[in-house]
C-alpha cells in the first residue's frame, strides 16, 4: 500500500456556479411540485457542501442531516459529505465523528482516511493557535502584573 493517501479532492474543489444552478433548479422544481426526491436532495446538498460559500455549506450540511436521519438506507452516502461539510465549516469534532462512523463502516475507504488526516491537521493547527494566544495572554498578563507590583514597591 502507498504511504501517500489519496488526497479528499472534495475538500477544495468546487462545482461551477453553471453545475451547482443546474441542481438547485432541479430541486426548486420538485419542491414547487411538493415532492422533492432522495436523490435530488443529496445531488442538491452535495453541490452546496463543495460549494466555497459558508451559506452553501450550512445549506448543504442541514440537507444531508436530514437525509442522514430520515432515510436509513442512504446514510452510508450522507456520512462523508456530512463529515466534509463541517469540516469545511471549520467544525472539526462533528467531521470527525461521522468520518469516524464511515471508517467503521468502511475501514478502507481511502477517501475518508485523507479526510481524517485533513481533520487531525487542522486540529492540531488550531491547538496550536490556541497554544500561542494563551501564551501571549499569560506574558502580557505577567507584564501587567510586574508593573503593578512596581508601583506599589515605589
Amino acid at each position: 500500500m502507498p504511504s501517500e493517501l489519496p488526497y479528499a479532492a472534495d475538500a477544495e474543489e468546487s462545482l461551477t456556479y453553471d453545475e451547482l444552478q443546474v441542481l438547485k433548479i432541479q430541486y426548486e422544481k420538485e419542491l414547487a411540485q411538493s415532492h422533492v426526491t432522495v436523490q435530488t436532495t443529496f445531488n442538491y446538498a452535495w453541490g452546496l457542501v463543495k460549494s466555497p460559500v459558508k451559506d452553501h455549506q450550512v445549506e448543504g450540511v442541514r440537507l444531508l442531516g436530514e437525509l442522514y436521519r430520515n432515510e436509513p438506507t442512504r446514510r452510508r452516502e450522507c456520512l462523508y459529505y456530512l463529515a466534509l461539510g463541517h469540516y469545511k465549516l471549520a467544525n472539526y469534532e462533528q467531521a470527525r465523528r461521522f468520518n469516524t462512523l464511515l471508517l467503521d463502516k468502511e475501514p478502507t475507504n481511502l477517501q475518508a482516511q485523507s479526510l481524517a488526516s485533513l481533520i487531525d491537521k487542522k486540529v492540531t493547527q488550531e491547538g496550536y493557535i490556541g497554544m500561542a494566544i494563551a501564551g501571549g495572554v499569560a506574558a502580557v498578563g505577567t507584564l501587567i502584573l510586574a508593573s503593578i507590583i512596581r508601583r506599589a514597591h515605589k
